[in-house]
This record gives structure tokens, sequence and C-alpha cells, in this order.
């Protein structure tokens, strides 16, 4: 039997191929055309920041006016599971545990940050959570597992926000802020691709920061009651700069990907690695070419991973130290499921599958 490990390392070794056009592959090409992205008409055209991929064949994307979809067949079809009444929200984070269950947050100031869950594969869908507080702008939702996970806001009273739930996120309680370091001036998380806060096992999370003066990651090994900060080397020192997106492999292993997202901005230093769960970060010798907002690890890899921007798709074979761009499509956030199926959305309701 082949492992899924040495699968990966396959699928890794044939996405470094040359890259190919961003553009759907016709039927008769289906099974010469090399590993690469193929879009998966929504019929929407907003913008899909969030997104959680279950699986190959199911996933969950969510974004502007207040919209919430949802495939079972690999993309073939999407369903409009929207929230009733959500039209006027920004949806920029969407959890999702299997077919029928999920939590999408809404972002904006004051009562604009909300949480929903559904249990019914979006038929339904219930506000856990209204922000009451003025202060308070939540940008990103994680889980360790199916029942217990957080949420993060941008400093309130000088210090990050964090929400946690203990039932699958039905209920929601703000966690006493002691054991969080004080906030630079001007930090903030990005709302970005729903991957400014992110978790690896049953009590790591890490929180991403700009728009300081320097470009942090915040760890916590105990589901967010104390943190330590670490400086990334992704530059901030502006409100558009900083690290927009995390991924960690395990414990120890993790990717920082970010820039300056203004169009037209360079990014020199757009990605990050530490082996160390957090404490230290490296710069990529040779980083993606432009910003990045979103990241993640292939399944089954020890040292592949995909980064995504508006500009493109990056791969790295060496866990983040050198990328390579093999797609030149829009894209602000990726996510991949254990049993390969790797996904990818953005601007005008773009999402795509990694085929191969």
């Amino acid at each position: 039997m082949v492992s899924l490990g040495l699968c990966g390392a396959a699928l890794a070794a044939a996405l470094a191929a040359p890259a190919q056009a961003d553009a759907p592959a016709p039927p008769e090409a289906a099974e010469t055309a090399p590993p690469g992205w193929r879009l998966k008409d929504t019929g929407k055209d907003v913008r899909l920041r969030g997104l959680a991929a279950v699986s190959r064949k199911t996933a969950w994307v969510a974004g502007s006016r207040g919209t919430v979809l949802r495939t079972a067949d690999g993309g073939r079809g999407w369903l409009d599971v929207s929230p009733a009444g959500a039209q006027g929200m920004e949806f920029r984070d969407i959890e999702a545990f299997d077919s029928q269950r999920a939590v999408v947050l809404a972002i904006g100031e004051g009562e604009a940050s909300r949480i929903f869950r559904t249990g019914d594969g979006g038929a339904t869908w219930t506000e856990s959570f209204r922000n009451t507080d003025p202060k308070a702008f939540y940008d990103c939702v994680t889980f360790f597992d199916s029942r217990n996970g957080l949420a993060m806001s941008d400093p309130v009273d000088g210090k990050f926000r964090i929400l946690s739930t203990g039932d699958g996120g039905r209920s929601w309680k703000i966690l006493p802020d002691a054991g969080m370091p004080a906030a630079q001036s001007g930090e903030a998380g990005f709302a970005a691709s729903g991957q400014c806060l992110v978790s690896s096992g049953p009590r790591d999370v890490w929180l991403a920061t700009g728009g300081g003066a320097t470009g942090r990651v915040l760890h916590s090994a105990d589901r967010g009651l104390t943190w330590a900060a670490a400086d990334s080397t992704v530059p901030a020192g502006d409100p558009a700069r900083g690290v927009f997106g995390l991924a960690f492999r395990d414990r120890h292993h993790g990717i920082a990907v970010g820039g300056d997202y203004r169009t037209g901005q360079a990014s020199p230093k757009a990605a990050a690695v530490t082996g160390d769960g957090g404490a230290s970060w490296r710069q990529a010798g040779t980083p993606p070419p432009a910003y990045r907002s979103g990241v993640t690890w292939l399944p089954h890899t020890r040292s592949g991973a995909l980064a995504v921007g508006p500009t493109g798709t990056d791969l790295t074979l060496d866990g983040g130290r050198t990328w390579r761009t093999i797609d030149t499509g829009s894209y602000d956030t990726v996510d991949c499921a254990g049993d390969f199926g790797c996904w990818a959305s953005g601007e005008k309701g773009r999402v795509a599958r990694l085929e191969f």
C-alpha cells in the first residue's frame, strides 16, 4: 500500500512542474492535464475570503453580501446557504467540521461583528454571538476540535480580545486579558483570509498582526489564556502592511505570509518560517514575489505548502524557505483537507480545486 506521505510528496513534486494557464481544463484533457487549480463556477460575483476545506468533495466558502456557499460534489454544483437577513454582512472566516456543521464570522465595528452556527448544512443558522462593544472588531475564528474554538478582535483598551467556545460555537465568552501582551500602537489583525488566527493540536494557537511597528505573531499554548509575542520578519510599520496569514503543520513548524496589500506596492519580504512554535522567525530566502494573504501546508508532506494572493499562487518544497510562482490567478485564501482536497477562493466568486 502506498502511504499518504508518499502521495503527498508526489503531488508536491508534480506541482513543481512549469506553471500552467489559469483556466479549467477541457473535458478531453482532464486525464492528461498537469496538477493545478481548476476553476469551479459558483454563479456568484462576490469576494469569498472565507474558506473551509472538508474534503475533495465538500467545501464551504463565505464572503461579502452575507454569502455562504457549500458544495458536496467537488465544486460541480454550489448551494447558496446564506443566513437569512445577512445581505449587508461581510463574512471573512468560516470553519466547518463536516458537510452539515459550520461556524461563520461576520466582521465590522460594534454589532457588525457576529458569529453564526449551522448544524444542518446551512438550511438554518443561529446567531450565537453579537458584539456589543463599539471598540471591538472581530477578524478571525479557529477551532481546536469540533467543540473548542477561539475568535479574536483587534485590540480593545490596548490588548487583543479573545472569545472562547466549548460547545462547537453555540455560545461564546470573552477570555480574561491578563495573559495578553500589550498591543503596539496601530497594531491590528487583517480579516483578509480567515488565517489571522490559526490552531494546531488540542491547545496551541497563533495570532497574526500588522499595522504596528513590526509584524508580529502571538502564540498561546493554553487555548488563549496566556500569550507570548515574537517579531516576524514580515515588515509592518503601516496600516496596510504586516502578517496576513499563518499555517502550522504541527505545534513547531509554521509559515507566515503577508506584505503590503495595496495594489502596486512592493512586498519584498512576504514570507517567514519558524521551527520553534513561533518563538522566533526567519525570513524566507526566496520569498513570494508579492503580497500573499493565505497559506496552507500540502497534506501529508513535511515541506510542501501553497501561498496565495491577488497576483498568484506560490509553491514551496522546503518548508517555506524558497517559493516559486505556479499560477497567476487571483485568490485570497487557501485550505487543504487530509484527503488532498485543496481549495482556493477569492474575488468575483472565484473558487478553484487542486486537480491532479
